[in-house]
């Protein structure tokens, strides 16, 4: 589990795609420390295994499936990434739960001066945009933030200077995919209200509906 508190940019020294599935090596210092094979360590919020380290870094696999729904299949040798490790049992939760399971990509779609902060616009799959609550969080390429807008076609976040110096998303262009991770609180509830339990074919449906929330809650 991560948080969504980016703790260094790292730099992508080699991403070799063969086929479907890749192998990505980048330099880093501070995920680094107390980390071994095997670890986990989220890469613009993709959950990566580490595969092998170095003096100056790591590498990690790649899978298809990963390759298909996230933005690694277009990152380039020297392009920044956000890098955090998994969460450690005593650690502080500065940001929301962050599984590291990406959902899919969004699209840049404008910036916006805003005094001190920045607007950025992002669109989105009709399916994505459905988990998305005004004022609730989402992590755009592994960055734990607070939605300030939503519609049918986009969402929109305001970025602070402390987060648009310590992370890439205000590295990108216009046009740009970012990888979004809905809350996964959401996600769950989201299940449950359109879930049918019971054998195959029997009809019956269990799932939870507002009309059962309103005779208990009521």
């Amino acid at each position: 589990m991560f948080t969504g508190i980016i703790e260094e940019l790292g730099t992508v020294k080699d991403i070799g795609i063969t086929g479907n599935s890749a192998q990505i090596k980048l330099s880093a210092e501070k995920v680094l420390e107390n980390t071994r094979i095997g670890d986990s360590i989220a890469v613009n919020g993709v959950c990566l295994t580490v595969t092998g380290i170095t003096s100056d870094g790591f590498s990690a696999d790649v899978m298809p499936e990963t390759l298909k729904r996230t933005s690694l299949s277009i990152v380039r040798r020297g392009d920044k990434v956000n890098l955090e490790r998994a969460m450690a049992a005593d650690g502080r939760f500065g940001g929301h739960i962050v599984s590291g399971h990406i959902d899919g990509t969004g699209t840049i779609r404008d910036y916006k001066k805003d005094g001190n902060a920045v607007w950025v616009t992002i669109s989105a799959p009709d399916d994505i945009l459905k988990l998305v609550v005004e004022k609730g969080s989402i992590a755009i390429d592994g960055i734990s933030l607070t939605v300030a807008y939503v519609d049918d076609i986009c969402f929109k976040v305001s970025i602070i200077p402390h987060t648009a110096g310590e992370t890439t998303l205000l590295m990108k262009r216009v046009g740009d995919p970012v990888n979004l991770e809905t809350d996964i609180i959401g996600k769950y509830v989201a299940k449950l209200l359109g879930q049918t339990v019971g054998s195959p074919g029997n009809g019956t449906s269990t799932g939870l509906t507002m009309q059962m929330l309103e005779e208990f809650i009521g």
